[in-house]
């Protein structure tokens, strides 16, 4: 009978640990959700064709969620690079024309269309093009760095007029 007390009693104080831990938890949400309209994007040229808008998050923050939307011009190349983390993009207007590898290849580009999904794992060579006006959104943990795999092949972005 002692044993089973013994038993019982190491159990019920397990059980009242987690019990307490659940209970100190604070379940108040830390912030109030926030909305943020297509007109309050500020964009930013980063190369031919192409322009960046943080949508939430500080994607060079280490650890931190990231959103960002990238817009580019019909026929605006992505040359062949990679990033140190995963990359999910969503696409949400246009078309995005994307591929593996370390060669810019018209060829070997597959078309994603309004609501098409890919996830880049980090370390892996792609390239890309838009195809008509094209935003997608791009999310993930940071930090977002772009390694080019040819530094000569990225046109700095032209004067916007």
């Amino acid at each position: 009978m002692r044993t089973f007390l013994r038993w019982l009693g190491v159990r019920v104080l397990i059980l009242a640990s987690i019990c307490a831990g659940v209970v100190a938890q604070d379940n108040t949400p830390s912030k109030a959700h926030s909305i943020v309209s297509a007109s309050a994007l500020k964009w930013t040229p980063i190369i031919s064709g192409w322009e960046i808008a943080v949508v939430s998050g500080n994607p060079d923050k280490e650890g931190e969620p990231f959103t960002i939307r990238f817009h580019g011009r019909d026929g605006a190349k992505v040359p062949p690079h990679w990033h140190p983390t995963d990359e999910n993009i969503t696409v949400l207007r246009g078309a995005f024309l994307v591929a593996e590898g370390e060669k810019y290849d018209e060829e070997r580009l597959k078309p994603m269309n309004v609501g098409s999904f890919v996830t880049m794992p980090k370390d892996m060579r792609h390239f890309a093009r838009a195809k008509g006006d094209t935003i997608i959104q791009a999310h993930g943990i940071g930090p977002f760095k772009v390694n080019w795999v040819n530094p000569a092949d990225v046109a700095p972005p032209k004067e916007q007029k």
